[in-house]
């Protein structure tokens, strides 16, 4: 297979399609695929794109830029300055991403399954949430015990890289909102 086969093409379409432990689905956005850097390929997910998950559905008010990096167990959503609730950063701590051409040739489907972690920086706060449900998916799903060590240390170690604004939280996501701004 080339590369061209393997890999979305600038202008693709990504189906980003999350869902739980145990198959359930969860959210999915569309976005647009916009290119790759050293870190991860890059989406971007414009306002007034139909976000939903079993049960909620909206219009994304701001848009957005998902980088689905190459190496770490991890998504990261960064905001523009017009989100409502004023977020600049939502990591998913994930595993099992996988990447599959749509039936058709019609554009990407990126899945993971969310393992309920997530790093958020919003307010110019940053923070951990959601480790109650974490806590509790690990009782519901029977998380396996190295799965469980293996999220929380991905998920300090990315906490730690956003408070440090190390690569890829080092304000590169502004170039690529700006080049996903353009793609329209």
């Amino acid at each position: 297979m080339s590369e061209s086969e393997t890999t979305p093409a600038v202008g693709d379409l990504v189906v980003a399609r999350h869902r739980k432990w145990d198959g359930g689905a969860h959210w999915v956005v569309p976005g647009t695929y916009l290119g790759s850097d050293e870190v991860g390929h890059w989406v971007h997910q414009p306002a007034g794109s139909f976000v939903s998950k079993p049960g909620s559905g909206f219009m994304a008010v701001s848009p957005a830029v998902l980088l689905v990096p190459f190496e770490g167990e991890w998504v990261a959503t960064f905001y523009d300055d017009q989100h409502p609730e004023q977020c600049s950063l939502y990591v998913d701590i994930v595993t099992e991403i996988s990447w599959n051409l749509l039936t058709r040739d019609e554009g990407w489907e990126m899945t993971l399954i969310d393992m309920d972690l997530d790093v958020i920086t919003a307010r110019d706060r940053t923070w951990v949430d959601d480790e109650d449900e974490f806590a509790e998916h690990q009782v519901r799903y029977g998380y396996p015990a190295e799965v469980i060590s293996r999220m929380e240390a991905e998920c300090s170690a990315v906490h730690r890289r956003v408070l440090a604004e190390v690569a890829p939280f080092d304000g590169r996501a502004d170039s690529w909102l700006r080049r996903g701004a353009l793609a329209r």
